[in-house]
């Protein structure tokens, strides 16, 4: 059976990769979205944070012997405290000053971890092996279905979830957006604020680790990971809403879509179809599909 000229199996395969895809956009716009929106960063070093957890991931196997389950945890905490400390030593001495400045600064903070990276491990990829329970796949007869990837899938959508949850409906949540909106106001009520801030900075840089975690199997574990991805991921969170919890979820997972179906019907706009849609969606909406104009 063929859709438009395109073998059906060959359409959902893609739509497969472009859903992959489209979880890790999901996972790393939404750290970018978490960290804009409430702190006001533009945190470009996100993807030098993503290739950390990879590489954090693979060290802990080829050295430590840790399983990939263990790595699932630790790499985003150990990814996160160095997070914190960034924010405690270097960030927030910018908050008062333009966004430029933070921009600049990460922007620099990327160059710096790349290069010792470089340095350390040298160009070529590493390889992250699939972990046992997770090999092979399942045959749904118009497709077949790797198990990790699935696993990606589930666990990208799982923790955006659970992240919109956490901001949008709990009381913590509604102390992190008080606590950028009028922070000395809520600092009368006994709430510690800066260090509210600083565990905010260090919940999005951990969930950047936590997709470098889940990449490491698919992709080759490199230092320069984060930046091939990163201009997309930032595109990303344009079109979604700078600052939008919900519009990074839905964006990101919207985009794998499409970059996928193009690369079925028009393979040559597959690499530009997403800062297409970025150029139409600033001239129509420029606070982005979900975002409100400030």
């Amino acid at each position: 059976m063929e859709i438009f000229g395109i073998p059906l199996q060959g359409l959902f395969g893609q739509l497969l990769v472009g859903l992959i895809n489209g979880s890790f956009y999901a996972v790393l716009s939404l750290g970018l979205a978490i960290i804009f929106g409430l702190l006001n960063i533009i945190n470009f070093t996100h993807g030098a944070q993503y290739m950390m957890g990879a590489f954090f991931a693979w060290i802990g196997l080829t050295k430590f012997g840790l399983s990939y389950w263990w790595a699932l945890l630790v790499a985003p905490l150990l990814v996160g405290a160095i997070g914190v400390v960034l924010e405690r030593t270097m960030l927030r001495r910018l908050y008062h000053l333009d966004h430029l400045y933070g921009l600049l600064l990460t922007f620099g903070l990327a160059l710096i971890i790349e290069g010792i990276f470089f340095n350390e491990f040298g160009s070529s990829g590493q390889s992250y092996d699939i972990p046992d329970v997770l090999a092979g796949g399942t045959n749904l007869g118009f497709v077949f279905l790797p198990n990790y990837r699935a696993w990606v899938v589930v666990a990208s959508i799982a923790m955006c979830l659970v992240s919109w949850f956490l901001i949008e409906r709990t009381r913590l949540g509604a102390y992190l957006r008080a606590g950028t909106e009028n922070p000395k106001l809520l600092q009368s009520f006994g709430v510690n604020v800066p260090l509210l801030i600083t565990l905010t900075y260090g919940y999005g840089v951990a969930l950047a680790a936590f997709a470098g975690v889940l990449a490491a199997p698919v992709f080759q574990v490199s230092p320069d990971m984060g930046s091939k991805l990163i201009i997309v991921v930032f595109a990303v969170v344009v079109i979604g809403g700078m600052g939008s919890i919900l519009g990074s979820i839905v964006t990101g997972l919207g985009l794998g879509l499409i970059e996928g179906l193009t690369k079925v019907y028009f393979p040559e706009f597959s690499a530009t179809i997403i800062f297409l849609i970025m150029v139409i969606v600033l001239l129509l909406r420029p606070a982005g599909l979900f975002g409100r104009s400030r």
